[in-house]
C-alpha cells in the first residue's frame, strides 16, 4: 500500500525542508510513499515553482488552501503552521498520523502553555525527540506527534546526559545563537538583511522565550532535582544553524574523563547524535543540511562548572528532519530513512 503524505504550511521554511527530505526518502524513491496535498494560507493558488524553485520535482504542483477537507484522506499530515493553528485541524483528522511542527501540543502543563502562549491549552501529544529515554517507544506507532522546538532540541541533547547522570546541579545557563530561518518566512523588519548582516542581537531574554518551559520539561524527566533554566537566544547573520552553549555547576568529584564517558555511553547507540573527539568543538557548518546534533562536554575545574556545547541545523534536526524521523517511527520504517548524517561543506 502506498503511503500518502500531505504538508500543511508547505511554502514555509519548515514545510519546504520536510519536502526536501521526503523527496530523497527511500520510500518515495521506490514508489511506496507519495506526496499528496501541499497547502498554505496566503500563498494558496501559487505554483510551487514560484515559491520553492529548489524543489524541481514538485515544480508543476499548485499550493492549495489549508482545510480539513483538502488534508483528509492522507495517511500522514505534517502541520508546519504557526502556533495556535494546529489544534483544530489536528483534532479533525481522525484517521491520519498527524505530525505537528508547531508548539500546540508540546507542553504538559496547561498553566505553562497559557503563560507563554496566551491561549487555552489543547492537550499534550507524544514528544518527538527519540533520543530522550522512553520517547522512541512512545513514538513507535503513534498517531499524534508533537515535534520539538529547535532550541529545545539543541539544548536538551546537549544537557540530557549531564542531568540524567548527576554530573551537575541542574541550574543551567543556556545561550543559543541561531540563524534567521528559525523565525520563519514571514516578512519582518527585524529580519531584513540590513538589520541582520554584521549584527548580533539577544532577544526574548530573562525567561521570556517560549521554549524555556519546554527545556525544563524535557530535563525534568530524567532527574528528581528541580531544574532551573536561564535561556538567552541570540540572532546571528546565518540562514541556518543553532550553536548552543550551556554552563551548570559541577557536582563534587566529577572529572573530565568521567563526564566524557557518561556522554559516550549515553549516545553510543544514537545515529543522529555525535560526541566529538576531545578538544573539538561543534560548529554549525558541520551539521548544515544534516539531521545530526554534534555535542561536546568539558569540565572547567577553575570555574567549577560543566560546559556543554551542541550544534544543529535548525531546519533539519531542529524541525523538518525531526518530523521525518518521527514519521519513520510512527510508520515502522527504518528510523534513519531519508535523513542525512553528512553535512554540506564548505
Amino acid at each position: 500500500m502506498t503511503i500518502k503524505v500531505a504538508v500543511a504550511g508547505a511554502s514555509g521554511y519548515a514545510g519546504g525542508e520536510i519536502l526536501r527530505l521526503i523527496l530523497g526518502h527511500p520510500s518515495y524513491l521506490s514508489g511506496d510513499l507519495e506526496i499528496g496535498a501541499l497547502t498554505a494560507g496566503s500563498s494558496a493558488g501559487t505554483p510551487v515553482a514560484d515559491l520553492m524553485p529548489h524543489l524541481p520535482q514538485l515544480a508543476d504542483r499548485i499550493i492549495e488552501d489549508t482545510t480539513v477537507e483538502v488534508l483528509s484522506g492522507h495517511d500522514v499530515v505534517f502541520l508546519a503552521l504557526p502556533h495556535g493553528h494546529s489544534a483544530a485541524i489536528g483534532k479533525a483528522l481522525e484517521d491520519t498520523v498527524v505530525i505537528d511542527c508547531a508548539a500546540d501540543f508540546r507542553l504538559q502543563e496547561a498553566e505553562e502553555w497559557e503563560h507563554y502562549y496566551g491561549s487555552a491549552h489543547q492537550g499534550t501529544w507524544p514528544y518527538g525527540i527519540p533520543e530522550m529515554p522512553g520517547h522512541r517507544e512512545q513514538l513507535q506507532g503513534a498517531r499524534r506527534i508533537a515535534v520539538p522546538g529547535c532550541f529545545p532540541t539543541g539544548a536538551t541533547l546537549a544537557a540530557l546526559p549531564a542531568v540524567a547522570g548527576g554530573l551537575i546541579v541542574p541550574d543551567l545557563a543556556i545561550v543559543s545563537i541561531t540563524g534567521v530561518s528559525g523565525a520563519g518566512k514571514k516578512a519582518s523588519v527585524g529580519l531584513l538583511g540590513s538589520e541582520v548582516m554584521g549584527n548580533l542581537k539577544a532577544y526574548n531574554t530573562a525567561g521570556r522565550h517560549r521554549h524555556t518551559p519546554e527545556v525544563i520539561q524535557n530535563l525534568s524527566e530524567v532527574t528528581d532535582e528541580e531544574v532551573t533554566v536561564s535561556f538567552t537566544p541570540v540572532l546571528a547573520p546565518l540562514p541556518r544553524g543553532i550553536l548552543t552553549t550551556i554552563t551548570a555547576p559541577l557536582k563534587e568529584g566529577v572529572t573530565q574523563d568521567a563526564a566524557y564517558e557518561t556522554y559516550r555511553a549515553f549516545y553510543a547507540e544514537e545515529t543522529f547524535v555525535h560526541l566529538l573527539p576531545a578538544g573539538q568543538q561543534p560548529q554549525t557548518q558541520n551539521v548544515l543540511g544534516s539531521n545530526m546534533c554534534h555535542v561536546q562536554v568539558e569540565v572547567d575545574e577553575r570555574a567549577g562548572v560543566l560546559l556543554l556545547t551542541s550544534a544543529i541545523d535548525n531546519l533539519t534536526k531542529g524541525t523538518g528532519g525531526a518530523a521525518v524521523q518521527c514519521m519513520n517511527l510512527a510508520l515502522g520504517i527504518d528510523e534513519a530513512a531519508g535523513l542525512p548524517q553528512a553535512a554540506v561543506a564548505p
